[in-house]
């Protein structure tokens, strides 16, 4: 749940283009309906994730096939950093107490997931 002050952006913009946001608490219709949204896009993205391997590996594409695959993911990565920045501003800000990037351990690994070698090419 969002403080009552915390404005929410939401995965959809105003007709002129600007963004839309939300102050509540995170529990009424239209953050249901952002939360479908923003679930609808996020699975968009990985249906069209899978479509670009297929598209990539059969290696017999059109130059408008991949010209249509480019538009798409551009719009489909445009709906996910959306939707990472509306989520990334909801967390709880980390009290002091908790450790900073620059203690994390030395050799990169700050146990995130991992990329399969075959996403790199």
């Amino acid at each position: 749940m969002n403080p009552p002050d915390t404005a929410r952006l939401l995965p959809w913009s105003s007709p002129d283009g600007k963004p839309c946001f939300l102050v509540g608490d995170g529990t009424g219709y239209v953050s249901r309906l952002a939360d479908e949204m923003e679930e609808a896009q996020l699975d968009s993205a990985a249906e069209l994730v899978e479509e670009a391997h297929r598209i990539l590996a059969a290696r017999a594409w059109t130059p408008g096939e991949i010209h249509l695959l480019a538009l798409e993911l551009t719009t489909s990565l445009a709906h996910v950093r959306r939707v990472a920045e509306s989520r990334g501003a909801r967390l709880p800000v980390p009290d002091d107490d908790e450790p900073d990037v620059d203690d994390a351990p030395e050799d990169g690994d700050r146990g995130g997931p991992r990329l399969p070698a075959e996403a790199f090419g």
